[in-house]
């Protein structure tokens, strides 16, 4: 065959595959906490390189041959404060000026978390998927991949045609879901069949932490085992569970079952199955680790007989939207009696944001002595900026997220300040800074379930009810706009409606 035959070939091959885009921003947001979350902070990706970010999306993988892929704008950001209505602006402006440049498309996948707050925006995802909508037309078919922990209004279930979400927490699955989303879009168009004849969408008045619907445990570990049997029938495309975000103040904040397909009577009787398993078990549920507060949380893993004894600072937890840089638990740690000798307790802290104590530290250099103040720059809230007078035992730039790490050695306590917030999952984060997690006494985290490589490593564990935007004990939280009654703020609430509700397609 000549050169310009195989061309010829290859052209209309190309011309008989979907064109599909790549679309989303990704971020849970804290309305109770005083920060806000600025563009940079979505550390924003564009084209080609946002393949990246799906190792299912390999060059050479079946299925990038599957269609013409055209990414647009992929933007994920730390768990924060609300976002301002200038970085959201920016960043969707971007999305859709992208989106115009590649038209015409057959589908999109659109990427999101689903719990983002707005300057002034009730839903987000909602107003986002819209404007998408606006730009791609009617008929493009559109598949949203989520975390569990996102929020499904109404305008956002109208607008896309496809759904689904994780179904672990922690998030072990998150590829897994994201390429079952690609797989269901991918599938419709091919075999010509479009849009899900049903969406059925239920809200259950629920707004429950996720440190009490860890899939680890029961009744949610039950629960979600039950997706499967509706998810996989014939006629169903997918089903899901939404536990909802649980530290922001809107209407849209609780949990959501959704079921699209084809089989009306399977799309409706599923979702209604797992909405009532999540009903009936509200009594349930139960924090995944033992609570207590910070005192108690420090005299079990003083008193324990094997290390490390994880500590995790809860309300604080910059992965669940806490601002990263209340003081008031560090500040309750170096008090303690315990961990002023060096000879103490072996104490590793991670971390508290500082950036002028880190300038200092890099001035000054590894093995000098530092006293600088750190922290509540942002939320002073519990406590003030605290003073951190030791040695400077390891600098490191370079992280993505902290930029520069210092960890500075006070009696027995190891302290890591940080340029920018961080937190710390895995134990690389600790080893590339000297410090080895698995020998210390104690490692205090600010975090709420432990993720799986500090959870392998623990040889005790307690979740401290601390102070912060993301405070786990929710009846201390001023809650003035979700919708009421709501479980288990409201524990003696008569039974919801959970019928099916049927969301119409955005076309019609």
């Amino acid at each position: 065959m000549s050169l310009s035959s195989c061309l010829g070939e290859a052209s209309k091959k190309d011309k008989d595959l979907p064109r599909i885009a790549i679309a989303g921003l990704a971020i849970e947001s804290s309305t109770f906490s005083p920060a806000q979350t600025e563009e940079e902070a979505f550390f924003a990706r564009t084209g080609e390189e946002i393949f990246d970010i799906y190792p299912f999306m390999e060059e050479d993988s079946e299925i990038r041959k599957r269609a013409i892929w055209l990414p647009t704008l992929k933007g994920h950001s730390l768990p924060g404060g609300i976002v301002t209505a200038e970085a959201y602006e920016s960043l969707v402006g971007k999305m859709l000026d992208l989106l115009e440049e590649n038209m015409p498309y057959d589908g999109v996948f659109f990427d999101i978390h689903g719990a983002m707050s707005v300057v002034g925006l009730d839903d987000p995802e909602g107003d986002m998927i819209k404007r998408v909508r606006d730009v791609v037309g009617k008929d493009v078919l559109i598949s949203t991949c989520m975390d569990l922990h996102g929020n499904v209004s109404q305008t956002l279930a109208r607008h896309t045609h496809l759904m689904t979400a994780y179904r672990m927490a922690p998030h072990e699955d998150a590829m897994e879901s994201k390429q079952r989303a690609v797989e269901n879009l991918l599938v419709r168009i091919e075999n010509g069949k479009g849009k899900p004849a049903y969406k059925a969408w239920i809200p259950v008045p629920i707004l429950l932490p996720g440190e009490k619907t860890s899939t680890r445990i029961e009744p949610a570990k039950s629960i979600y085992a039950a997706i499967p049997s509706v998810a996989d029938q014939e006629g169903v495309i997918d089903a899901a569970i939404w536990v909802g975000y649980a530290w922001a103040d809107e209407p849209r904040n609780h949990a959501v079952v959704m079921v699209t397909g084809d089989d009306k009577e399977k799309v409706g009787q599923g979702a209604e199955k797992l909405a009532r398993l999540f009903w009936d078990a509200r009594n349930e549920f139960e924090f995944v680790a033992p609570v207590a507060t910070l005192e108690e949380s420090l005299d079990m893993a003083i008193k324990a007989e094997e290390n490390p004894f994880i500590i995790s600072d809860m309300g604080d937890n910059p992965t669940a939207g806490g601002a990263g840089d209340v003081t008031w638990t560090i500040t309750e740690i170096l008090n303690r009696p315990e961990f002023k000798d060096a000879d103490g307790p072996e104490l590793i802290y991670a971390s508290i944001p500082g950036p002028e104590f880190v300038e200092e530290a890099v001035k000054l250099g590894v093995g000098e002595t530092i006293k600088a103040s750190a922290g509540a720059a942002v939320d002073d809230r519990y406590a003030g900026p605290v003073e951190l007078e030791g040695e400077i035992m390891a600098i490191e730039h370079g992280d993505r997220n902290a930029e520069t790490e210092v960890v500075v050695k006070i009696g027995s306590v190891n302290v890591v300040v940080t340029r920018k917030r961080k937190p710390y999952h895995r134990v690389s984060d600790f080893t590339n800074l000297g410090l080895d997690p698995t020998e210390a006494d104690i490692v205090v985290v600010k975090i709420g379930y432990l993720v799986p490589e500090l959870y392998d490593i623990r040889k005790g564990w307690v979740m401290a009810l601390t102070p912060g935007g993301v405070d786990q004990d929710l009846e201390r939280l001023p809650y003035e706009r979700i919708n009421r009654p709501m479980f288990p703020l409201d524990k003696d609430m008569e039974d919801p409606d959970l019928n099916a509700r049927w969301i119409e397609a955005s076309d019609i």
